[in-house]
């Protein structure tokens, strides 16, 4: 789904707002996280202030300081936030969101909810990868570090919605 799609929607059938920041983490900043529509599908909220938080790593070790943070306001109280890091620098989500009070925008972690989404990945018998290599794949994404420890997130703050990826 697109963000002017959400927006759509949102318009047409407005969830409940509950209070409080929610921050999804993203691959695309172009479509709207899949964390989000579980969220909205199961719970039928939407936070008072959402943010799509997207973290880049930079071919270079270290990213230049003016071109770290680059925030998009979608509508109100709905942000787009991209943060660039070089290779060789940790990618510290609580970090971002110290130098996002540079732009006027502040988030209370008492009063923030990570939700992250979480793909479990299942071997099986359809045409295309060997079955052994999607099991080596599925035991090798089973074995990486989880994006709430990669990212430094506070633990109970972290909301993670899954589904399941047949290979």
């Amino acid at each position: 789904m697109t963000i002017p799609e959400l927006f759509a929607m949102i318009e047409a059938t407005p969830p409940a707002r509950v209070a409080g920041t929610a921050v999804y983490l993203v691959r695309s900043t172009d479509v709207v996280p899949h964390a989000l529509l579980q969220n909205l599908l199961h719970n039928k909220v939407l936070h008072e202030r959402v943010v799509f938080l997207a973290i880049r790593t930079e071919g270079s070790a270290y990213a230049p300081e003016s071109q770290r943070i680059h925030v998009d306001l979608l509508a109100p109280d709905m942000y787009r936030v991209t943060a660039r890091h070089g290779f060789a620098e940790d990618a510290e989500v609580p970090t971002v969101l110290e130098h996002l009070k540079s732009f006027g925008l502040e988030i209370d972690m008492e009063q923030t909810t990570f939700f992250l989404g979480r793909e479990t990945l299942l071997a099986t018998n359809r045409p295309g990868m060997a079955i052994w290599r999607e099991r080596l794949y599925v035991l090798l994404a089973r074995n990486a570090r989880r994006a709430a420890t990669f990212f430094r997130l506070p633990p109970a703050r972290v909301c993670e919605l899954g589904t399941e990826i047949e290979l």
